[in-house]
């Protein structure tokens, strides 16, 4: 029987993926090369399988210094503006508020800060919709995902095991990390993580929209 529903937050819920994505690429296209969207993708949803650094790597493209402090400020500005933008990804809300009906916890597991998480589900007014929010801050560093510690505190927090809950994600460090964790994983991959391979999600959804949470007790369940 499942009680618990664990939601990750970039990409899942808001996409600020799309946006990190362009800011970089439209840096990258001032200096006449392309942004490497496989090598971003090993660091999408958390920070454990690469060290990957898109500043770095353009310096070592051109071959001259560059500001790396100045160049990742004005990625993040870029960034941020197009993610104040985003509405929340179709089927999410209509998830929270069924997950309600049948009485499931909810709880976020994000690889990033609370400074982050906290304010947009706040500014989304989703904030209150949650049991437990767990984040980075809340791990070892080096933990999160693709490590499964976050959604192993997030069932914790729940007070439920590994066999009552569904993980949704959108990233193969997700889904890694939930299947580390023996929890069953739906993946929802937006227009960025749609583009590298995700493997071993147990059922995979283009959209939230695209089935009910009803629908998709009925599979799981």
């Amino acid at each position: 029987m499942i009680k618990a529903l664990i939601f990750d937050f970039d990409g899942l819920i808001l996409d600020t993926e799309t946006p990190d994505v362009r800011a970089w690429q439209n840096i990258y296209a001032e200096y006449g090369v392309s942004f490497p969207i496989a090598s971003w993708g090993q660091i999408i949803g958390g920070m454990g399988a690469s060290k990957f650094d898109a500043a770095v790597h353009l310096q070592s493209l051109l071959g001259r210094p560059l500001d790396l402090d100045a160049l990742q400020a004005r990625q993040n500005h870029i960034s941020h503006s197009l993610v104040d933008q985003q509405p929340i990804m179709p089927g999410v809300l209509d998830y929270l508020r069924e997950a309600k009906l049948h009485n499931l916890g909810l709880a976020i597991a994000s690889s990033s800060p609370h400074s982050w998480v906290d304010t947009h589900t706040r500014r989304l007014g989703l904030l209150d919709h949650f049991d437990a929010v767990v984040c980075a801050d809340d791990v070892r560093p080096g933990r999160t995902k693709p490590n499964p510690d976050l959604f192993l505190l997030a069932l914790d927090q729940l007070n439920v095991r590994k066999n009552e809950a569904i993980v949704f994600e959108d990233s193969p460090n997700g889904v890694r990390a939930a299947k580390s964790a023996g929890i069953f994983v739906v993946a929802v991959p937006n227009p960025v993580t749609s583009l590298l391979s995700i493997e071993n999600a147990n059922l995979t959804l283009t959209s939230l929209s695209n089935l009910s949470l009803s629908g998709l007790l009925d599979k799981v369940q």
